[in-house]
């Protein structure tokens, strides 16, 4: 890809494809062809970057009507290990426990115009091989996906919840 950023801006009309009604969500990946593990096909590495812009739009739909979230995408360490030349639906081995699902990111949640949360992760899931599964096996972004909601839930959810009480 010839630019340094690449941008995805996902914001009214996917949101509310997600079942959102009023937040927004701007998703921008920094030069995703230096990302540390996507799918090596230009079309599959595309098809998981859609995916994840999908599913943060989903994430912002949670949140208040009006809010914004924005996120830059600086690097993903799927889970497991692409396979070379294997031609099935889920190209990657989940052999070891030791390739764990990494994203690292910085975040904006933006109410009328002020940050009220923001921050730098990177997000890793040591224990994805343990525990339950909340997405089928055959998506591929399945590890990654769910540590996304559950970062989601713990440092942007919880904070809304208390800061309305």
């Amino acid at each position: 890809m010839k630019n340094v950023m690449y941008k995805l801006a996902a914001t009214g009309l996917l949101a509310l494809a997600a079942g959102g009604a009023g937040a927004e969500v701007v998703v921008n990946y920094v030069q995703p062809e230096r990302f540390s593990d996507l799918p090596s096909l230009p079309k599959d590495r595309q098809q998981a970057l859609n995916d994840l812009t999908r599913h943060f739009a989903k994430l912002a739909a949670q949140l208040p009507e009006g809010q914004i979230l924005r996120v830059d995408v600086a690097d993903v360490d799927m889970a497991g290990r692409e396979i070379p030349g294997n031609i099935v639906l889920n190209r990657r081995t989940y052999t070891s426990s030791v390739d764990w699902p990494r994203i690292r990111l910085q975040y904006e949640v933006e109410n009328q115009g002020q940050i009220v949360r923001s921050g730098e992760v990177e997000l890793r899931d040591m224990a994805f091989s343990y525990r339950a599964k909340r997405y089928y096996d055959g998506d591929l972004l399945r590890f990654e996906k769910q540590m996304l909601d559950d970062w989601f839930k713990e440092s942007i959810l919880s904070g809304e919840r208390s800061a309305q009480r």
